[in-house]
């Protein structure tokens, strides 16, 4: 079977926004804030299961997200060591017969800020959003990238150069969507350090 390795994303240290979000979203075993994690994104979608299995038994890792379609599969492993999810990358693109240099670059499909949103349109997005409330007045960014599972490449550096909220994210299918809100000013640090984070990331 040909495998196309379409993310392989090492985060040294999750973000507290993005781990809570991770553990509040996943089904598997929740990861903290610190912890090292390792998110890999396949195409087809079925082979994610074989890569599951090859983490697990090379190394300690523990699964939060394992997400199966038919397009595209989505395993994401963490550990407080960061040598174990090392580990777990390595074991997985032996297993798959490639190197994580073969993973698709990513791109910025869009992007976009929204100054001083709206009561109505925050309460929209807030029907649909897993993390933190959007406030009306706030300024919103967001993000989306090819392939999707980068998308959390892009949330850590934000998180980590701005005082933002993570409203929702979505790293699984066709494209990566991010959501973060926050005050004008911070919001456009929080752009610039995820669209640096992903065009450093391509190269």
């Amino acid at each position: 079977m040909s495998v196309t390795l379409r993310g392989y994303v090492f985060l040294d240290s999750l973000q507290p926004q993005l781990a809570a979000f991770t553990g509040t979203t996943c089904r598997g075993f929740l990861p903290l804030a610190g912890q090292a994690s390792l998110w890999i994104e396949t195409a087809p979608g079925m082979i994610i299961n074989r890569v599951t299995d090859v983490a697990l038994k090379a190394s300690q890792v523990a699964p939060a997200v394992q997400v199966v379609e038919r397009a595209f599969g989505l395993l994401e492993v963490h550990n407080d060591d960061k040598g174990q999810v090392e580990s777990a990358g390595d074991a997985i693109v032996e297993a798959l017969g490639i190197t994580a240099a073969d993973s698709k670059k990513p791109r910025v499909v869009s992007d976009q800020v929204i100054r001083s949103v709206e009561a109505y349109q925050a309460q929209i997005i807030n029907r649909n959003r897993k993390g933190m409330m959007l406030i009306p007045g706030q300024s919103l960014f967001i993000l989306e990238t090819e392939p999707a599972a980068w998308i959390v490449a892009a949330a850590n550096e934000a998180e980590k150069a701005a005082d933002v909220n993570l409203i929702n994210l979505r790293p699984f299918g066709a494209f990566g969507r991010l959501w973060m809100a926050g005050t004008e000013e911070q919001i456009d640090y929080a752009r610039a350090a995820a669209i640096e984070a992903i065009e450093a990331l391509a190269q």
